[in-house]
């Protein structure tokens, strides 16, 4: 093989092993430039998950706000429509109190309603003697009916007539006529005050009933209230 046959294969080497290099070459930098994309499409989607978890806790805290505020504005709403039941249903009651003041004015019937409240209380303390409590206006009347009022009850119950000792304390007086009903309706701004009837104690103070025309309207309101609330507001109120 002379020189010029082994320059010539020399040369085809040196071709051959540049080809290789090339493609290898080629070859690395498609490799590098796939994985590249890789990388890059996976921080990209990683970025998007990222920012999709922050956007989704973000409208959580939205929604979650959207139902606080949803639920205090509907709890704002339903204690001021209690309250304006209440309101109405004081009114009512305030009504109700105005109306005592009548009950006292008409003596004949104050009176017998008088003479039936006493033997109502004897009944309810069953005791041989009793103290009895009235407004100071109602005195004369009190001891016009106390002699019937122990015969009745005596009668009812099949005792003996019980004494009646009237104490020299005395209620407290029905509302001024001056102040009228404002002063009745907010009798509490202004001290106590009684509608009429009365008050007996046994003689040791331990059973007291109080038979006032402000305390059995008391009761018959709260023993009747259900009943009010369901008339006045219908079936929501119940």
């Amino acid at each position: 093989m002379n020189d010029a046959d082994v320059s010539k294969q020399i040369q085809q080497m040196v071709r051959f092993i540049r080809q290789e290099a090339e493609e290898k070459a080629n070859e690395i930098s498609v490799s590098a430039e796939e994985e590249f994309n890789i990388e890059k499409l996976q921080l990209v989607e990683a970025e998007k998950k990222k920012i999709r978890q922050e956007y989704e806790k973000k409208e959580k805290q939205v929604e979650i706000r959207k139902k606080i505020e949803y639920s205090m504005q509907l709890n704002a709403s339903r204690i001021k429509v209690l309250q304006a039941q209440d309101d109405v249903v004081n009114e009512m009651k305030g009504s109700a109190s105005k109306d005592l003041l009548n009950v006292s004015h008409d003596h004949h019937v104050y009176e017998r309603l008088l003479k039936d409240l006493i033997v109502q209380s004897l009944v309810r303390l069953k005791e041989p003697a009793v103290l009895l409590r009235c407004r100071k206006e109602d005195l004369h009347l009190v001891e016009s009916v106390l002699d019937s009022a122990k015969e009745e009850y005596a009668s009812k119950v099949d005792v003996h007539p019980p004494e009646i000792f009237v104490d020299d304390v005395h209620l407290p007086p029905g509302p001024s006529h001056h102040h009228g009903f404002f002063h009745h309706h907010h009798a509490e701004a202004h001290g106590p005050f009684c509608s009429g009837g009365v008050v007996i104690a046994s003689r040791d103070g331990k059973i007291v009933f109080e038979n006032t025309l402000d305390a059995r309207l008391d009761v018959a309101f709260s023993k009747k209230l259900p009943e009010i609330r369901k008339w006045l507001f219908g079936q929501v109120a119940a």
